[in-house]
């Protein structure tokens, strides 16, 4: 990319991506309310058809009761080996299969569990920094090689890095709301 402007947009564009996954994962920690978000964003892979399949793409989820949710599956033969997807997954959820669905329900939260919780959430917003850190990296990296190029000056390098890491602290300090607000809102009782 020879343009500076161009190249902060693809900057931001690549942290505002980090920032909106977090967001999905975020849906999927659960708050002890029945979501389908809670299985479909955590990517729940399932061993089917010979390879790993996404659940998503081989049921619909739907949370016909406040703490249940129910797994419909596109094929009835992958039932088991959706039930024992949900079940190792990292979300502590016991799934029982009928013989053309699953019922997954959502237990109360334990204090235990809403600290792992907590801890799980931390987690994924340490990653979506480092995401952030590697998109500022990428980008200086790019400005650094307009100065190498005689697109940028010495001053317009300081420049661009100086707002690289403007977005940086911008983004950063989104996540941490994020964090914070989600934390919050598992704790409570």
């Amino acid at each position: 990319m020879s343009d500076p402007a161009k190249s902060l947009k693809a900057v931001e564009a690549d942290m505002q991506s980090g920032i909106d996954h977090l967001v999905q994962d975020f849906h999927g920690v659960r708050t002890g309310k029945a979501s389908p978000a809670l299985i479909d964003n955590l990517d729940v892979y399932v061993h089917a058809y010979g390879g790993v399949q996404k659940l998503k793409s081989l049921a619909v989820i739907q949370s016909p009761e406040p703490r249940m949710l129910n797994v419909q599956p596109f094929d009835p033969s992958t039932t088991r080996d959706i039930e024992k997807a949900i079940r190792e997954s990292k979300l502590g959820l016991n799934p029982v299969a009928a013989e053309r669905s699953i019922r997954v329900p959502i237990p109360e939260l334990s204090e235990e569990r809403r600290r792992d919780m907590v801890k799980l959430i931390k987690t994924l917003a340490e990653e979506a920094k480092v995401r952030l850190r590697a998109a500022r990296k990428s980008g200086i990296d790019e400005a650094k090689k307009m100065k190498s190029d005689n697109i940028l000056t010495e001053d317009s390098l300081k420049d661009q890095e100086k707002d690289i890491q403007e977005l940086t602290n911008k983004f950063t300090k989104q996540i941490d709301q994020l964090a914070s607000t989600k934390e919050e809102d598992l704790m409570k009782i």
